[in-house]
């Protein structure tokens, strides 16, 4: 405050010395008495508004610091609930990828093993499809060597030629 009266009072004397040379005299103690009277309205009047602006300006300011100081605090805690939320979802994963390897050899060993039955079932009804077979042909060339014979009732049929009759059909 000190070197504001004195640059006020050094910048008067400086603008006043030029114009009261001439006439003899000065006036710059009225005129410093004025400016210091002025300047001391200048502060009654305006020293309370600046000074509750710039208290009202640093109070908003506080706040806003206190509002971005808890948005970040929130932030940080949402990230430290994100960053839970991840650990917690790759243990999920990991615990979901052990599970499936279970349940995929529990299939693939289900599935084998319906395989090998299902190959068991196919293999017997191979098998009797086979015996049938073998049967019907039996049964046919047992019909077809009667039909024969039945045809040669009046020949007299030895051993030798009903042998050769039955090796001819089964050949």
């Amino acid at each position: 405050m000190k070197k504001i009266i004195a640059m006020t009072l050094l910048a008067t004397a400086v603008l006043s010395a030029s114009t009261g040379a001439e006439h003899g005299g000065t006036d710059i103690v009225p005129r410093t008495v004025n400016f210091l009277i002025f300047a001391g309205i200048l502060w009654y009047l305006l020293a309370s508004p600046v000074r509750n602006f710039f208290q009202g300006r640093s109070q908003e300011i506080a706040k806003r610091l206190n509002s971005v100081q808890d948005k970040l605090r929130e932030s940080k805690e949402l990230k430290e609930a994100a960053e839970a939320a991840v650990e917690e979802a790759k243990a999920f994963a990991a615990e979901l990828h052990e599970t499936l390897e279970k349940e995929k050899e529990i299939l693939r060993k289900q599935i084998e093993d319906q395989c090998e039955k299902d190959q068991a079932v196919l293999e017997k009804q191979i098998k009797d499809k086979q015996a049938l077979a073998e049967r019907q042909m039996l049964r046919e060339v047992v019909e077809k060597v009667m039909t024969d014979v039945a045809a040669q009732t009046s020949a007299t049929l030895d051993k030798q030629k009903m042998a050769e009759i039955i090796m001819k059909k089964v050949a």
